[in-house]
């Protein structure tokens, strides 16, 4: 098959250089029929690339077919409108999987599903379509997703038929319900990334309540923005999930959230980025998914992405991966993301027609492989002294295969990164001291958390920033001890802040301002010589009509257990796929590697070999 396409890429790119166009005559005739010309042509390339006639005939005369069956749905589009889509079918299915399919583009995704579904012979809520690098949203018109005429549009299966299609009713429930535990999986993904990163906006206990947080390349959490953090916290949660449904080779269910990662990585800003090597290993997943689903043509910009890629890794570890090795001490594990790199790039250069570059990047592949390979006896020796396979592997790869300096890496690392660890712990814990404090004062989650934000966690300062700014105050959440709304202020709090020495008319107007919160009332009043400012003073009057609120009833006890029951479930499944080591993005056995770097390697030499003889 690589081949093949291997084959079809360079004749193409023959045929644009000598501007042959093989759907105009002398090569197709009158009634669409192929010309005689065609196989003096075929006889003509198959020299060139030393290749079988008939092989390299067959090949031009599906290209001859497409480009009539392209034109004949140009001209049938411009003149009634109805669009024509390239579906392309899953590996598993003998016959064609480049299909074309006409429709219209003003109807729904859910309508294009179940065309496809049945044309091709699918269960319609068993199948996924992937149109664009995005999902066909099923509510929607095909116009409104933005597809269009000549589109690409991948079809994903949610179950992995037998090759036997007379199934029995047993087997063909089993089936269905297989698919549908899947799709609930998906869901159930989706759910407790959101509730994870819901975590991470607000104030939990680290020792009792499980939360995602992002950390540098030496185990320390990251300052980010509050605008950014939520959606740098989906991306890399849908793309750990992603990576441990690669791990398990289900690419089918992998692909949806690798490509969810990629789109909520988009929403962070490019600075960001830069700090993590997350985004840049997230593209080289993408395309490792497409290539293994066999549907790398579909992903139009697979050499962007894997420039990108690039880009992004010298971005984060520098120059020739000065950063890294100054931060790390080494960038020995890192090598293996640029195997992975220089392979996809080797791949897709050989299935584009491009020898030269395939071979070129297939060859660095190749030499970083010999260097990375690690002999199994050293691998048994750490093992012996008590760590696990992971960790031999990337201690032996972070020390140039040295079995007693790796195991005085991991032992050290490990020693460092339990005081990271301890650190960050502490750290966290005295945050969430701090925001206890500060509402204790009287003060909001959400006023206590930006103060100390802006404070770099000082609580003196975050008091300081509180009492020189009194409208963060109305930064209110939905904690209802500090949302205590009343419509005018109580005479005992008014004879405090008076007892206090604060005029009666300031003491109310504070009052309301504050909604009977003495204790803002009279650290605003102290702050500023006894009397609002300006500012507040507008809004004295608006705060006494505020309607007065109070907590909602608590749902059923029975519905809010199941709901908790169920959120716990989601949380698990996603903390389960979370790995407990670190760099576990780097480690692999490069068995998968190993095999397709040779395949593709003595594709390649074939070419050479052809070329040599010519």
């Amino acid at each position: 098959m690589a081949q093949k396409k291997y084959l079809q890429a360079k004749l193409t790119k023959f045929l644009r250089e000598d501007r042959i166009q093989l759907w105009k005559p002398p090569y197709t005739d009158e009634n669409k029929e192929v010309g005689l010309a065609l196989k003096d042509l075929a006889k003509k390339y198959s020299d060139k690339l030393e290749c079988c006639e008939n092989e390299v005939e067959k090949i031009m005369e599906e290209i001859r077919c497409k480009a009539i069956e392209r034109g004949t749905g140009n001209e049938n589009y411009k003149r009634t409108g109805i669009a024509t889509i390239e579906v392309f079918l899953p590996a598993r299915l003998k016959k064609g999987r480049k299909n074309l399919l006409e429709t219209r583009l003003n109807i729904p995704g859910r309508e294009l599903r179940s065309r496809i579904a049945k044309t091709f012979g699918f269960q319609e809520n068993y199948i996924k379509i992937f149109i664009n690098k995005k999902q066909l949203q099923l509510g929607e018109t095909l116009k409104d997703q933005g597809v269009t005429h000549n589109v690409k549009a991948m079809v994903l299966e949610l179950q992995q038929p037998e090759e036997d299609m007379r199934k029995n009713v047993q087997v063909e429930e089993e089936e269905q319900n297989e698919a549908k535990l899947k799709e609930k999986k998906i869901e159930r993904t989706k759910r407790g990334l959101e509730i994870l990163a819901e975590r991470a906006e607000m104030v939990v206990d680290p020792e009792t309540t499980p939360y995602l947080d992002i950390a540098n390349q030496t185990g320390r959490s990251i300052r980010i923005p509050p605008s950014q953090r939520k959606a740098l916290v989906l991306a890399m949660g849908y793309h750990e999930k992603g990576r441990a449904f690669l791990k398990r080779k289900e690419y089918g269910i992998a692909l949806p959230c690798l490509l969810d990662a990629d789109r909520y990585f988009c929403e962070c800003c490019p600075e960001l980025l830069d700090t993590v090597d997350n985004y840049a290993v997230l593209q080289l997943d993408i395309v490792w998914c497409y290539f293994r689903l066999g549907q790398l043509e579909c992903l139009d910009d697979a050499e962007k992405k894997l420039n990108l890629a690039q880009k992004c890794f010298k971005n984060c570890y520098g120059e020739n991966h000065q950063r890294l090795v100054h931060i790390k001490g080494n960038c020995g594990k890192e090598k293996i993301l640029f195997l992975r790199l220089y392979l996809l790039q080797g791949i897709r250069n050989y299935l584009s027609g491009n020898g030269e570059e395939a071979f070129e990047y297939l060859n660095k592949a190749q030499q970083l492989f010999k260097e990375l390979y690690i002999d199994p006896t050293k691998v048994d020796n750490l093992l012996q002294l008590g760590f696990t396979a992971q960790e031999a592997r990337l201690g032996l790869r972070a020390c140039d295969g040295n079995v007693d300096h790796a195991a005085a890496h991991i032992t050290n690392r490990k020693e460092e990164l339990d005081q990271i660890k301890k650190e960050e712990r502490e750290k966290k814990k005295r945050r969430l001291e701090n925001i206890n404090t500060l509402k204790e004062m009287g003060y909001s989650t959400h006023a206590a958390k930006q103060a100390l934000h802006q404070a770099s966690g000082n609580l003196d300062e975050a008091l300081k920033i509180l009492l020189s700014n009194p409208q963060m105050c109305w930064l209110n959440d939905s904690d209802p001890q500090t949302n205590n709304h009343q419509e005018s202020p109580s005479q005992e709090s008014i004879d405090q802040l008076v007892y206090m020495g604060f005029d009666t008319v300031a003491a109310e107007a504070a009052l309301r301002v504050f909604r009977g919160n003495v204790q803002l009332a009279s650290q605003t009043l102290a702050h500023n010589g006894g009397s609002l400012p300006p500012d507040l003073q507008l809004s004295a009057d608006d705060s006494s009509s505020t309607p007065s609120t109070s907590p909602s009833d608590s749902a059923g006890t029975s519905s809010a257990s199941t709901d908790e029951d169920m959120e716990t479930e989601a949380v698990n499944e996603i903390l389960e796929d979370i790995p407990e080591h670190e760099e576990d993005y780097l480690d692999s056995t490069l068995e998968d590697e190993e095999i397709l770097i040779a395949e593709y390697l003595s594709y390649v030499e074939n070419i050479k070999s052809a070329t040599k003889k010519n």
